[in-house]
């Protein structure tokens, strides 16, 4: 019954991913062990739709170490833990709350010996800037503590670059860029401090190349340099390899022809989708403290709000004229979303 909930929860995402997102690149989601423990590792930008992006583009059921307070209310919680997420303590959490991470590492370490796979952001905290910030040991931990309770376990470590065009926009473009498979088994014990040193500078140097990542020196400059040559951000090489170049060897995104259109429908989206939009603008936007949670709760409105609003107009205009009026209603909208974002 859980595997169910699970296929059917991703496939509704996966649906709603492709409504929301103009484009979704996956690379190397192939080389994905299929019946190994994996520690997928990625760097976190987007707030919740990371780990969205990272759990409905590879066929692996994974586990989520999320950080606790989304957990606080009970209902809320439930149905994180019924999606796999498991909650991390911080600093912040309160210090008496620390000690209650030793049973989630525990739990963690028991998943990965029984091949389980694991979602980790190892820079700790979510940031809209584009540059790997420094990890924290916490995954090294889970790892270490494995291989020492089941010395015959071999884990396999998966860097993640997730990479926007502007994350805080609707019809927004992304790129998940699954890594090389890294493998890890015991002989890494023999010098826990080497051990943990050389995991994080090897984590971190991959995400590096598998996203944009501009040093924090000049940091404003170079990105603003970066937007004014309307570089693509979902291809992180050739970004990466225009820093490198000191913007020598740049390449620009193909202009956009279909602009006005583009505007035109999105005008028509809006008025059709004038409620949840009215709720979204006014409402809860407003209330978003922190700028990389606007396309969480974006997303979040847009598979749940607006297919209610959708189904009530659908029904409204069924019962008052005729089914085939209520149809075309959908249909139109549908048309609407994707020329709005896909264009």
């Amino acid at each position: 019954m859980r595997r169910l909930w699970l296929h059917t929860v991703r496939a509704y995402l996966r649906l709603g991913l492709f409504f929301y997102f103009k484009k979704i690149d996956v690379r190397r989601v192939d080389s994905i062990p299929k019946y190994e423990a994996v520690l997928f590792l990625g760097n976190h930008q987007n707030a919740l739709l990371d780990a969205l992006l990272i759990a409905a583009k590879n066929d692996r059921f994974s586990y989520f170490l999320t950080r606790a307070s989304v957990f606080s209310k009970p209902i809320i919680s439930n149905i994180l833990k019924s999606l796999l997420m498991l909650p991390v303590y911080r600093i912040r959490d309160g210090w008496a709350n620390l000690t209650k991470n030793n049973s989630v590492f525990s739990e963690s370490s028991k998943l990965l010996s029984k091949k389980e796979a694991i979602v980790i952001f190892p820079e700790g905290s979510h940031n809209l800037k584009r540059t790997v910030r420094p990890l924290s040991k916490g995954f090294t931990r889970i790892i270490f503590e494995t291989l020492e309770q089941y010395p015959n376990a071999k884990i396999n470590l998966i860097p993640v670059g997730l990479n926007f065009a502007n994350a805080t926009q609707f019809g927004d473009s992304t790129l998940v860029n699954f890594g090389k498979v890294i493998e890890i088994n015991t002989s890494i014990l023999n010098d826990k401090n080497k051990g943990v040193s050389d995991l994080k500078a090897l984590v971190f140097d991959e995400l590096c190349q598998l996203t944009t990542h501009i040093e924090s020196e000049h940091y404003d400059t170079k990105l603003k340099a970066l937007k004014n040559l309307n570089v693509d951000f979902t291809k992180p090489e050739r970004v990466n390899a225009c820093l490198k170049s000191n913007f020598v060897t740049c390449e620009s995104r193909p202009v956009n022809t279909h602009g006005v259109f583009k505007v035109f429908s999105k005008f028509l989206l809006i008025c059709c989708l004038i409620v949840p939009y009215v709720i979204w603008k006014k409402v809860v936007k407003p209330k978003i403290k922190e700028v990389e949670f606007i396309s969480t709760f974006r997303f979040a409105m847009a598979i749940t709000l607006v297919p209610i609003f959708l189904l009530i107009v659908f029904v409204l205009l069924s019962t008052i004229f005729q089914f085939q009026i209520g149809a075309l209603y959908l249909i139109f909208v549908i048309v609407l979303v994707l020329l709005a974002v896909k264009l």
